[in-house]
């Protein structure tokens, strides 16, 4: 993505000081002083680091979008930074150059929001993608590299994981070096879906692809019905399509592209 498409925007980090010890991080505000949007993010474990507050924190994020709407976004920052308590503050705002609000959300509240892991509720595996290979296609025992917070509103599952991507060949849906959520075993029609594929014997940095999946089909006389073409498309129109042999065992489906954390 191109320089000119950036955009320079304002973020601040709401803190929480829990009765007895430091302030926290409670959350992410991200100002796009362009539209006077308001972006933000908060934490959702309440119940484990304020559980005697955790029912009024628990509709803040609610409580901050409907005001944004009212004020607008440089008004509602005005507004905490003069009326919020000790308890619950506003630091002071930091510059930021964005390209997509949401994803650069995504990423400050990764970089300075330390969650409570709750496996497969609020958080999912991190693995290398050979590891994610082993994991899902081999049944082997491997130990991930660590927990990423899963979006709020995607339910999580235990054949999910999260993991880095190389490449441009899938902007601009997903640019290289995102981290993104993958869902295991493909079932039901693969047309259309976005699919991470292994390419067996090739080099380790050339082994994975994520791509977009079509086929053709061929009824056989049996009545059966076989693959008679399959294409990984890009989205990415600098980028080339390719077929695949329908009977090559090289090349195997590990998993269904869920959506871009960061």
């Amino acid at each position: 993505m191109s320089a000119a498409t950036t955009q320079a925007a304002r973020f601040s980090i709401l803190e929480l000081e829990i009765p007895g010890g430091a302030a926290i991080p409670a959350g992410i505000l991200l100002l796009d002083p362009v539209h006077d949007r308001l972006y933000l993010r908060l934490r959702r474990d309440w119940a484990e680091i304020a559980p005697e507050e955790a029912a009024v924190l628990s509709g803040l994020e609610s409580d901050l979008v409907k005001k944004a709407a009212e004020l607008g976004g440089a008004r509602l920052l005005d507004y905490l930074w003069e009326t919020l308590s000790n308890t619950l503050r506003v630091r002071q705002a930091q510059n930021a150059t964005v390209e997509d609000f949401e994803r650069c959300l995504a990423r400050l509240y990764r970089e300075h929001v330390a969650t409570t892991i709750r496996k497969f509720v609020t958080h999912l595996p991190r693995y290398s993608l050979a590891v994610a290979a082993g994991r899902f296609l081999e049944n082997r025992e491997v130990t991930e590299e660590g927990w990423e917070e899963g979006p709020p509103g995607l339910r999580l599952t235990p054949d999910m994981f999260v993991a880095r991507i190389a490449g441009r060949s899938m902007e601009p849906l997903i640019p290289p070096g995102s981290l993104c959520v993958f869902r295991a075993g493909v079932t039901g029609s693969r047309q259309g879906r976005l699919v991470l594929v292994e390419a067996l014997g090739q080099g380790m940095n050339d082994r994975y692809t994520v791509k977009r999946y079509r086929s053709e089909k061929r009824q056989a006389p049996d009545g059966s019905w076989k693959h008679e073409r399959i294409c990984l498309e890009p989205l990415n129109p600098e980028y080339e399509a390719w077929d695949l042999e329908p009977e090559d065992e090289r090349y195997r489906v590990i998993a269904e592209f869920v959506t871009v954390l960061a």
